[in-house]
């Protein structure tokens, strides 16, 4: 029997039906190991021996690793199949030194697709775990628990707030930064004019674009009524030119790009749209077959292989549209940081369209796999061409446009048009003179506005494009910003709280790196060096501790609680009143002089007065609360404590007699003990109360004080 170890349970089922009964496929449900929290600062790593990380194995996966164990022991071959990105590299390292296998010889499987031919041709030509890739993930995670501890710790000891990261952090002040932005935002007045013509029975609107040969610009009403006074009760036709354009499909997708589209087109948050990828990728049972639907959702190049282009794109094209349909084959430019170890996400094959699809998956499932399809697809076939009329119509020293659009062929919209915005605009037969009447006159006031506050597609755009983060983190990244609270989604769109905007000044203060974009993306690239092996992993941790520390030490000895002054002085020590946090987070108002001062300054309950007065110390007699209900109060209370029920009857003091009397009060020698009611139980208690509050429990309970 030979042993196969991927990451995913689904994975594992699909990959064990492939292989046959010859093979055992397991899963290892994720990482195994993590960093301790042992060693100083609970970093679980030995900076000072050269930052060795000291890994422990996961409690929880305690009975799965023994089965694997197990299972490896019996085994006639090991191989290991975890994800083929860092994170997938590191899992494989770390199940064979738990599993006691040997690191340089253990066959390591790499697949980006979930197939029979891609799974046989991963087993035909294995690799071993590169270590390289291994360093760089183990350098991101000694970093990130680095910054995640200590300045995670600062936060909360000195603001009150949960957490700081290395691209948590920089994404979080784009979205403050972007809400402060909008905040300050002064708009300007500026003034559109469209004139409505019919041409042939059909209305149309036309821009004015041009005053006496140059652009059009109102700023003001007057500016525009100037314009408006000109306009003549008819215009003629100036200029008519016609061109052809070419329309290029877009690239397959990316990660980042499959999240933007995702959520422009389907509403998927990216969290949404990376779980259904995930499902599409690991395999689902389709037409009797359980198979992988997509390839590995998880990179940052935007080209597939030419294998599918040549091998299954171009064969399927020319078969259902005709040979004009397919197109060259094209490479995606890909961002300055990508990392490019995986082509672009696709279908695994063009049989299983989305129409047969649909049937076997779920309704999100289907319309993911729809997009993704038809995006893949469409990247491989020819341009779409449209005839494009301009039209220029003119009086009185105005010039208005009119455009009109015309498909010539339909190239690749033939599959992607149902997610494209254009729309054809055909425009009649016109000549050159021909004049049309003004129908209606349609000036309109409008105001700059600024950029929008993000939404999960524009962000995820702005991280990749600042090289923040990479595709395995874009999903995960808002979601933490969210679980913080640091952010809140509403409708789709992200705004800060009031903690994520003072978490940012706080760390632009203090840690003005970890909130930087290009600091953020220059680590990126740094591990990217590692993980080709340019850098090794002890330079890149020297170069980011050395800086760090002293930002640390410096922010530890200077950052203060951030307060919040309430105007008001402490009635006790003078000291001014602030707005503090406790333990769960919420508001209070305590004396600034903490811990010396503990003031605190409680909600001033309303007071309902009785109208009558004390009849033992003449003080207004009030309504209270009791867990027992509404009674009658004494104000002065704890000078007077008089109380009656909530009819105004006192309760008159228990008067004991010697009947009453147990035994002498051994503490002030001149009471008796007597049975007294408690709140939960009945005790001994001295008949000079309060004077001597000496009291014994009549179940035997010791007695207060011993």
């Amino acid at each position: 029997m030979k042993l196969v170890i991927v990451e995913s349970p689904t994975k594992s089922i699909t990959i064990g039906r492939y292989l046959g009964p010859d093979f055992k496929v397991l899963a290892s449900e994720g990482h195994i190991r993590d960093l301790s929290t042992r060693g100083r600062g609970g970093l679980g790593i030995n900076i000072e021996e050269g930052f060795v990380p000291d890994w422990v194995i996961n409690p929880r996966k305690a009975g799965l690793i023994a089965k694997l164990n197990d299972a490896a022991k019996k085994a006639e071959q090991v191989y290991l199949a975890t994800d083929p990105d860092r994170e997938g590299e590191a899992i494989s390292y770390h199940l064979a030194e738990v599993l006691h296998l040997p690191v340089e010889t253990t066959p390591r499987l790499q697949f980006r697709e979930i197939t029979k031919p891609a799974i046989l041709e991963a087993l035909a030509n294995p690799g071993h775990i590169d270590m390289d890739l291994v360093a760089a993930q183990e350098v991101r995670r000694m970093e990130d628990r680095i910054i995640g501890f200590k300045v995670s710790g600062l936060l909360q000891r000195k603001v009150s707030l949960k957490s700081a990261g290395r691209v948590q952090s920089s994404t979080l002040k784009l979205i403050v930064d972007r809400k402060k932005s909008i905040d300050a935002f002064v708009p300007d007045e500026y003034w559109t004019i469209e004139v409505e013509i019919t041409i042939h029975g059909r209305k149309y609107k036309l821009p004015l674009i041009k005053v006496d040969g140059k652009p059009f610009k109102a700023k003001t009403k007057e500016e525009a009524d100037a314009v408006l006074a000109r306009i003549p009760e008819s215009l003629t036709i100036t200029s008519i030119s016609k061109s052809v354009k070419s329309v290029s499909p877009k690239a397959p997708f990316t990660t980042s790009t499959l999240q933007q589209e995702a959520y422009a087109k389907l509403g998927f948050d990216t969290t949404r749209t990376m779980s259904v990828a995930q499902k599409l990728y690991e395999g689902l049972q389709v037409n009797g077959e359980h198979v992988g639907l997509i390839t590995y959702m998880r990179t940052d190049t935007p080209t597939i292989s030419s294998s599918f282009h040549y091998g299954h794109a171009v064969p399927f094209i020319t078969e259902t549209y005709g040979s004009e349909y397919a197109g060259p084959y094209r490479k995606g430019k890909s961002g300055a940081n990508a990392q490019g170890a995986h082509e672009a996400i696709r279908p695994t094959g063009t049989h299983r369209t989305p129409e047969v699809v649909a049937s076997y998956v779920s309704p999100e499932q289907a319309k993911l796999y729809r997009l993704i399809y038809c995006r893949a697809l469409a990247s491989t076939m020819a341009p779409k061409k449209n005839e494009v009329t301009s039209v220029i119509l003119s009086g009185n020293g105005l010039d208005f446009s009119l455009l009109g659009t015309h498909t010539l062929f339909p190239g690749f919209s033939v599959i992607y048009g149902e997610f494209e915005e254009e729309e054809e605009k055909s425009l009649p037969a016109l000549n050159q003179g021909e004049s049309y009447k003004v129908a209606k006159v349609i000036p309109e006031q409008k105001f700059t506005k600024p950029e929008p506050q993000f939404n999960d597609a524009s962000i995820v755009r702005t991280m990749e494009e600042k090289g923040i983060g990479r595709p395995s983190t874009y999903a995960s990244t808002i979601k933490t910003l969210i679980e913080r609270k640091y952010i809140t989604r509403t409708k789709g769109t992200l705004n800060p709280t009031a903690d994520g905007i003072k978490a940012v000044e706080t760390l632009e203060e203090f840690f003005p790196n970890i909130v930087s974009s290009d600091y953020t993306a220059s680590m990126e690239t740094k591990l990217d060096s590692v993980e080709k092996g340019e850098k090794t992993s002890i330079d890149a941790l020297n170069e980011f501790y050395g800086p760090f520390e002293e930002a640390y030490e410096k922010a530890k000895e200077l950052m203060s609680k951030i307060t919040i002054p309430t105007g008001e002085l402490c009635p006790v020590c003078g000291k001014p009143l602030i707005i503090r946090k406790n333990k769960k987070g919420q508001e209070f108002v305590g004396c600034s002089g903490y811990p010396s001062c503990k003031y605190i300054k409680r909600e001033e309950k309303e007071v309902e007065y009785t109208g009558e007065l004390c009849p033992d110390c003449g003080s207004p007699l009030i309504y209270k609360k009791s867990k027992n209900g509404r009674f009658i109060g004494c104000s002065n209370y704890p000078k007077c404590k008089y109380t009656a029920d909530e009819n105004g009857v006192r309760k008159e003091k228990q008067v004991f007699t010697e009947a009453d009397y147990v035994k002498p009060c051994p503490r002030c020698k001149s009471g008796f003990l007597v049975k007294k009611k408690g709140s939960k139980a009945f005790f001994l208690g001295c008949t000079n109360y309060p004077k001597c509050r000496y009291h014994e429990w009549i179940d035997g309970k010791k007695k207060k004080g011993e």
